[in-house]
């Protein structure tokens, strides 16, 4: 089985690693802040700026050969502020959102199981794998079932719309494949593996009570294409 490695002739030094990230949170939050004081009042798209920017850190901590120290500090860290920020205003523009939810908490603490364990197995994909559903797959599918979502169903009492769950299943099918075909190739399992992991992740995202959806789906999808992957290929 291939690796995908980062394809960089210069590795920067771990402090430039630490600006270049710090750098794009920053301007992620500046993003964040600018849309919410001049376009709109609406906290959720405010919310999904936040979710869907913040979670491509994966992406440079995964090109960037980032170690895994510095993703589970940042994981702990970032944990321990959107804990403080459900009984302080730290973060208002990311929790309110007119429900009781721990999401912002269990994004945090996905990011930081995945880099330790697929760090540690020198297949970080996988963890990339699993927070690119999250943030793309999620992050568009509440969009678009905010907007447009007309045909509603409930499932443990959560409401969702089937123009947002297809929306999760498209997406999450073409962010996992595009990965997999990067490090995998242009091969069968490649494209059924991306299929699983698109069904599991709209289930799994479909049982959000509480926000839980934001720990299910980063862990649950990445450890089933790893799963896939180590079956299927022999």
């Amino acid at each position: 089985m291939l690796t995908l490695v980062a394809d960089l002739s210069f590795i920067p030094p771990l402090w430039l690693q630490i600006i270049i990230v710090a750098a794009w949170v920053s301007l992620i939050l500046l993003i964040a802040w600018l849309v919410k004081r001049f376009a709109t009042d609406e906290p959720e798209i405010v919310r999904k700026i936040v979710h869907i920017g913040t979670g491509n850190v994966i992406l440079l901590a995964w090109w960037l050969d980032m170690p895994a120290s510095v993703g589970i500090t940042a994981s702990i860290v970032a944990s321990a502020i959107t804990l403080l920020s459900y009984r302080f205003p730290i973060l208002p523009a990311i929790n309110s959102v007119g429900r009781q939810s721990l999401g912002t908490f269990f994004y945090a603490v996905s990011f930081g199981i995945l880099v330790a364990c697929f760090w540690y197995l020198r297949q970080p994909q996988y963890a990339v794998i699993g927070i690119m559903v999250m943030t793309w797959g999620d992050g568009l599918a509440a969009l678009i079932g905010q907007k447009f979502g007309k045909h509603k169903y409930q499932v443990l009492g959560s409401q969702k719309s089937w123009e947002g769950s297809l929306t999760m299943t498209a997406v999450s099918y073409a962010v996992s494949n595009l990965i997999l075909l990067g490090v995998e190739g242009n091969v069968w399992q490649s494209w059924v593996v991306s299929l699983a992991i698109a069904l599991v992740a709209t289930a799994l995202e479909a049982v959000s009570f509480l926000g839980i959806d934001n720990l299910t789906v980063p862990l649950g999808t990445a450890a089933l294409a790893f799963a896939l992957i180590e079956l299927l290929s022999f």
